[in-house]
């Protein structure tokens, strides 16, 4: 049995599905684990916002460790109501002072357009109630997120808000000008 959440071929042969694997995998973890006598508050005072792209492995990326930062992500790292209502919290309730905006190459919603909600409507009866939030230049996008933070009433500290593309290639940041 591999000692990771990674399946053998074996195993995915056999049927076994990944959220039992993610289950014994957490298993072996707990075995392990103590508790780091730490609460929500993030130590570095920090929300990152992401993409969900599982390329993005953000605290080896930003050398964070447990505690350090809130970690928000959501498809294309889109700074949306849920964004703003989980900063919100995480700055009024839990403390931090800074955002850091991650968006990344390559990313899927570069691919997409409002028309996927059409889609789904045609295919289920229904038309969703959130936008895609498509975008064809991501660096444009961070430039959107960032303004989107800095203008929300619900923020009280919005003058330490950073944007960046990372490389999905070479593994660097790329700082996004806010103007």
């Amino acid at each position: 049995m591999s000692t990771s959440a990674h399946p053998s071929a074996d195993a995915i042969h056999t049927g076994e599905t990944i959220t039992n694997r993610l289950v014994e995998a957490n298993e072996r973890y707990a075995a392990d684990f103590t508790d780091p006598g730490m609460d929500a508050r993030p130590v570095l005072r920090v929300a990152v916002v992401a993409c969900m792209d599982a390329r993005l492995d953000l605290h080896a990326a930003l050398g964070l460790q447990l505690g350090d930062c809130h970690t928000i992500r959501n498809a294309g790292g889109v700074v949306t109501d849920d964004v703003i209502r989980s900063l919100t919290i995480s700055q009024r309730a839990l403390g931090t002072r800074s955002v850091m905006l991650v968006h990344h190459t390559g990313c899927g919603l570069e691919s997409l357009t409002e028309d996927f909600r059409h889609e789904l409507e045609d295919e289920v009866g229904q038309r969703p109630a959130w936008a895609v939030e498509a975008f064809r230049d991501v660096d444009q996008d961070v430039r959107q997120s960032m303004q989107r933070v800095r203008t929300s009433p619900f923020l009280l500290h919005s003058d330490d808000v950073r944007g960046f593309v990372f490389d999905v290639t070479t593994g660097l940041l790329r700082e996004i000008d806010p103007a």
